[in-house]
């Protein structure tokens, strides 16, 4: 029995709606790397520094958040049959609510005001809060909930928990309050990155892995027991967490032991391959798998040396490897599939037979997603050096993650160019 559902692409949303996300993104992306060129070393100083938390933000909300919801509203309808309402109404809204908001909460950041912190609480609690209200309870009632169905169940519920956490940090900084600030964000950054982040990507990884790499599917104890075991330690953690930090070290071990098997197991299907050359999305997969089994042996490390715990280069090493490493690289990589692909798609549609649509190899070259992706691997790897040797390092890390953001998103509008003037000169013959 196959695990992978059939997609039904009737249902897909206009063409507008994932790609007002996805080419908004990598601006988020080129942001961050200015603002760490900018400050160069003073971004190292402490992970609390406000520059470190705008950069964050930057990255998480601003690029990961938005192709992430972007793929959310283009996945649901096709894989799983769920209807939206409203669906341009809401791309369009919660679009401009996760801009505002990450660029707001930023600004609060880098200026420390309290006003700033207050309106982008209100915006982005408005934002999200109009996301999951329309996807959380659709997506747990939908039937025949498949594996990927499951996944991006429990992904929706820990965004929904990171964002609760993360508006209760704002809080801290917006109003006098007297918050246990640093086990909220601690909280906050479970439920994103484990959770939302980690979660969505497994989900889709089901279903893309197999149909774009052309691997063997998932085995069936991870596709069934893997979200939950995660989503249930996640919850045990947090349950523990703010009363008995005791534990905490053995509650952080069990999610990382089950990322590494996850890593681990699609490494496994990779070098299962039947296309014997890979392409330029399995060069970023492999990459965004070491991050995180690398991220794993570094805080396994931390854990056991006390000496590599307090160093202040290990907490930005792991967080480079798990927002850059696993989380910037493989949405990087997917992006060169989805996006070329509902190119291609809706040209077939639009073109109705007045003319023959690209390949999606046509629409967006290997060649120039390979290219991109060594800049990528290059600015990982001076990005992880910055930490440790901060210095006129630090200002390259920028500079060579703005550089590979600003190619990510010429690559994508080139696609984007291609559908345009392909879609126009179909209308132009059929209005003559």
């Amino acid at each position: 029995m196959t695990m992978q559902r059939v997609l039904s692409f009737e249902q897909t949303p206009t063409l507008a709606v994932p790609l007002r996300f996805f080419l908004t993104a990598p601006a988020f992306a080129i942001l961050a790397g200015l603002l760490l060129a900018w400050t160069g070393p003073a971004m190292f100083v402490s992970r609390w520094s406000p520059d470190a938390l705008a950069l964050t933000h930057l990255l998480t909300l601003g690029f990961l958040g938005m192709c992430m919801i972007g793929a959310l509203l283009q996945i649901l309808p096709v894989v799983s049959g769920i209807e939206i309402p409203y669906t341009n109404y809401t791309a369009k809204g919660v679009h401009a609510a996760l801009a505002a908001g990450t660029l707001t909460l930023c600004f609060g950041f880098l200026s420390a005001s309290p006003i700033a912190f207050r309106i982008a609480i209100a915006i982005l609690a408005s934002g999200f809060g109009w996301l999951l209200l329309i996807l959380l309870k659709r997506v747990w009632t939908a039937t025949h909930a498949s594996p990927m169905l499951v996944a991006i169940r429990l992904a929706l519920s820990a965004l929904a928990a990171a964002v609760a956490f993360g508006l209760a940090a704002a809080a801290g900084f917006a109003w006098p309050l007297s918050l246990p600030l640093l086990q909220i964000t601690d909280l906050h950054v479970s439920w994103g990155l484990l959770g939302w982040l980690g979660l969505l990507v497994a989900g889709v990884a089901y279903q893309v892995v197999p149909m774009f790499q052309v691997t063997p599917i998932y085995p069936q104890w991870m596709t069934r027991g893997f979200a939950w075991t995660v989503f249930a330690l996640l919850v045990l953690r947090s349950a523990v967490a703010l009363y008995d930090s005791r534990w905490e070290p053995w509650l952080t071990a069990l999610p990382v032991l089950a990322w590494s098997a996850f890593a681990v197991t699609t490494l496994h299907l990779l070098r299962q391959r039947k296309r014997p050359k890979p392409d330029a999305t399995t060069f970023f997969w492999r990459t965004a798998l070491a991050s995180i089994l690398a991220a794993a042996i570094l805080w396994a490390v931390s854990a056991a040396v006390p000496a590599v715990s307090q160093h202040p280069a290990t907490a930005f090493a792991i967080g480079v490897l798990i927002i850059v490493g696993f989380g910037y690289t493989v949405i990087n990589g997917m992006l060169y599939k989805i996006v070329p692909f509902l190119v291609w798609y809706h040209l077939q549609n639009h073109l109705a037979g007045s003319a023959k649509a690209p390949n999606v190899k046509q629409i967006l070259p290997d060649k120039d997603a390979e290219r991109q992706f060594h800049l990528h691997l290059l600015a990982l790897v001076v990005l992880l050096m910055a930490p440790v040797f901060p210095g006129w390092i630090a200002h390259a890390a920028g500079i060579a993650f703005a550089a590979s953001s600003v190619w990510l998103w010429i690559n994508l509008l080139k696609a984007m160019r291609t559908y345009r003037n392909m879609a126009s000169g179909a209308s132009a013959l059929r209005a003559a």
